[in-house]
């Protein structure tokens, strides 16, 4: 049997979740079989955008984006980032009820992330205020809006900085449906055939695999993309969002991915419940 050879592009998050799942991969712990990897590190927002064009072979993205663009990728089984009853927080600087801030201005992530959707889902009446994730603390607190949605490690951070949580948006869409929340997937695009894109695909479950046997040589390099925040952390962190999910989302990741794909089609944000592909090992 022939060698598939590939040159892969992926795009990843700088977060310590991202760089643990990659671990194996960056650092050759994992056989690539002829392909090689070239890692292209941006935010998720800017991802998003990017698999919109179609442009990199493998990318993470948001879910909420993944559901535009399932003519052009297909979804790992692998890499997910699920929220089983956690995920983005809303926060604001007084205690207060979701109810009080209908109407009201709230800093997201980005109008393509999960948790944009999601807040859409639980509180559809208010004014968004887009900055880019690690400013989100930072604008509720200049006034510049009366709450923020927290993603990435500000979901265990700020209460240190003095916010109150508002809701838990992974706690209330499992409160709903008694399913996971799926916030960001791993996706292969179909161009690169049927081959490539499982080749790929278990390339990256053994990283994740690799990294979880290997934990602290796989947190060390991940704390490198910490932005600052202590090592335990970290490590929590990455155990929200690196976990049995990752390695595969399982039948109850698919339900919750279906579930929000119906549910944005619903509130009119999709047009269409498009077939998801997976890539089946």
């Amino acid at each position: 049997m022939a060698l598939v050879k590939a040159k892969i592009r992926v795009g990843h998050s700088p977060d310590p979740d991202d760089a643990f799942m990659f671990y194996g991969i960056a650092h050759d712990k994992v056989r690539a079989d002829g392909i090689t990897f070239t890692h292209v590190i941006e935010d998720i927002e800017s991802l998003n955008k990017r698999a919109f064009k179609g442009e990199l072979e493998v990318t993470a993205v948001s879910a909420f984006a993944f559901f535009r663009v399932t003519d052009k990728y297909a979804l790992m089984p692998c890499g997910a980032s699920i929220g089983d009853n956690y995920g983005p927080i809303l926060v604001s600087t007084e205690p207060m009820y979701a109810k009080e801030l209908s109407g009201k201005r709230i800093a997201v992530p980005g109008l393509n992330t999960t948790a944009y959707l999601t807040l859409r889902l639980f509180l559809q009446d208010f004014k968004e205020v887009v900055v880019p994730f690690d400013r989100i603390l930072e604008t509720v607190s200049k006034g510049e809006a009366d709450a923020g949605l927290v993603i990435h490690e500000g979901q265990l951070t700020y209460k240190d900085q003095g916010f109150h949580k508002v809701a838990d948006l992974g706690e209330w869409f499992y409160e709903q449906t008694k399913l996971p929340l799926p916030l960001g997937v791993d996706v292969v695009r179909k161009t690169l055939g049927g081959d490539v894109m499982r080749k790929v695909t278990r390339i990256m479950r053994d990283s994740i695999e690799y990294g979880l046997k290997n934990r602290a040589e796989a947190l060390e390099y991940a704390m490198k993309y910490g932005r600052g925040i202590p090592d335990a952390t970290g490590d929590t962190f990455v155990g929200m969002y690196v976990n049995d999910y990752t390695v595969d989302m399982g039948k109850k990741g698919r339900e919750g991915l279906r579930v929000l794909q119906k549910a944005a089609v619903d509130l009119g944000l999709l047009p269409s419940s498009d077939k998801i592909d997976f890539v089946e090992m």
